[in-house]
């Protein structure tokens, strides 16, 4: 194997830096058998999913809802939070024409207006038919999410949820980005499944999500904190982030002090990794102009009254409306506000400031979608802000990011994560991104 000094890198001393404690960086550490380093921005670890707490009410950033697969991933929250953690059947709904129906949209048209289904199921029966056409013609995938949504679902589908509702969440029409990202995330129902959910007889729950864990008391931060009990074999310093990356040097510049590094795990976002590390090829200097990414505003809501009972979250594909999704943390945990009360987030479609009609235009559809008894009842509306929200994956994504990554895992480099890797994924993939990447970096100076 070709040694450190081989390669002109750091002294065998060095340690694995890691940059970013969310849950890949927490997850590296808990996983590293090396000696390693991580520094933080912010006051304290836990990145993305942590919980904030106003006047009793919590509030995660955003929807973080634990849906595990790997049993390894399972039977380390079973060891670390043992009676802790609360199984949660997911009720998951759509709020458009005025009505509440079941998620998926697409196998869940029971309740919307009778003009609506109809558009719905010819547009699918007539997708269906072309898609034999296509499928015994042999034509190549389609070139962009749109053109998945119209052949998979349909005119209609595509119409009054697929096309309006991802144009909401990633920010840019569906015709720039690919549907490579999506097979995981998008539920295809079958054309009997689809027909049954249009007349009541819907099929059982579909997705990836379909249930979830939830800690009992404080919050998905309860989890991290957890996770965080794990983390031995080196130091944490907060309150720290990277001024400069010597890549050729292998040195980190944090607050003036250099630190080698034998390896440099990444979680923090791609483009602030890449403008840190001065006198990059020109290709990949190139690649990085072409990373796009959306900026994300959400109102926490504390409020007076009851949650209601039979949604969790809620899809909100309709432009009328300033948001896309709606969150009500206390109906999946009482745990989460007041007694009698509700924590609510709202994710707005404008990436701009919330205007003060945005405002009003929202806590008025929130009672009309029953999330919120009266306007009245509202305690505080904070607004908050994610930079770094939603990767999209356009038609460049797939060639700028095997550039920059190619290159960076070249220099022992190792980006990693939601934002490190560019990616489009969920908490438990974070998880296991940490365990992966320790594991590589193990064999590697072992």
């Amino acid at each position: 194997m070709t040694t450190d000094a081989q390669r002109g890198g750091p002294p065998p001393g060095a340690r694995v830096v890691i940059l970013g404690g969310g849950l890949t960086g927490i997850s590296t550490a808990v996983h590293l058998r090396a000696s390693w380093v991580l520094f933080e921005r912010d006051a304290r670890l836990g990145g993305h999913a942590r919980t904030d707490e106003r006047a009793g009410y919590r509030f995660d950033k955003t929807g973080h809802w634990l849906h595990l697969r790997d049993p390894a991933v399972k039977q380390l929250v079973d060891e670390l939070l043992p009676g802790q953690m609360t199984p949660i059947a997911r009720r998951a709904r759509i709020f458009s024409h005025g009505v509440l129906t079941r998620y998926p949209f697409q196998a869940n048209l029971h309740g919307l207006p009778p003009e609506v289904i109809k558009e719905c199921l010819l547009g699918i029966v007539e997708a269906k038919v072309r898609e034999a056409q296509i499928g015994a013609s042999g034509t190549g995938a389609p070139a962009d999410f749109e053109a998945y949504c119209l052949r998979h679902f349909g005119a209609g589908i595509s119409k009054h949820f697929m096309i309006p509702y991802n144009e909401k969440i990633w920010g840019v029409h569906p015709r720039e980005i690919t549907a490579a990202w999506c097979s995981r995330f998008v539920p295809l129902p079958n054309l009997e499944q689809v027909i049954a959910g249009a007349v009541g007889a819907g099929p059982p729950e579909m997705g990836y999500n379909q249930s979830f864990l939830y800690p009992k008391a404080g919050g998905i931060e309860t989890f991290t904190r957890a996770l965080q009990t794990r983390m031995t074999g080196g130091q944490v310093h907060t309150g720290s982030s990277p001024d400069r990356i010597d890549w050729r040097r292998r040195r980190v510049e944090i607050g003036g002090e250099p630190v080698a590094y034998r390896a440099l795990v990444a979680t923090i976002p791609l483009p602030e990794l890449l403008k840190r590390m001065p006198g990059l090829p020109p290709e990949v200097e190139a690649a990085a102009a072409r990373l796009r990414c959306t900026t994300l505003r959400y109102l926490n809501i504390g409020a007076r009254g009851k949650p209601r009972e039979d949604w969790h979250w809620i899809y909100v594909p309709e432009k009328r409306y300033p948001f896309y999704r709606v969150n009500v943390f206390s109906t999946a945990m009482s745990s989460m506000a007041p007694e009698g009360c509700s924590s609510i987030c709202v994710e707005m479609a404008d990436r701009g400031p919330i205007t003060e009609t945005a405002r009003r235009d929202t806590l008025a559809a929130l009672v009309a979608a029953g999330a919120l008894g009266d306007v009245g009842d509202v305690v505080f509306a904070e607004e908050k802000q994610i930079e770094y929200a939603y990767v999209v994956f356009d038609q460049h994504y797939y060639q700028a990011t095997r550039t920059i990554f190619e290159f960076l895992e070249a220099q022992a480099i190792y980006p990693r994560g939601r934002y490190g890797a560019w990616t489009y994924n969920a908490m438990e993939d974070c998880v296991l991104a940490g365990r992966e990447v320790a594991s590589l970096i193990d064999r590697a100076v072992s």
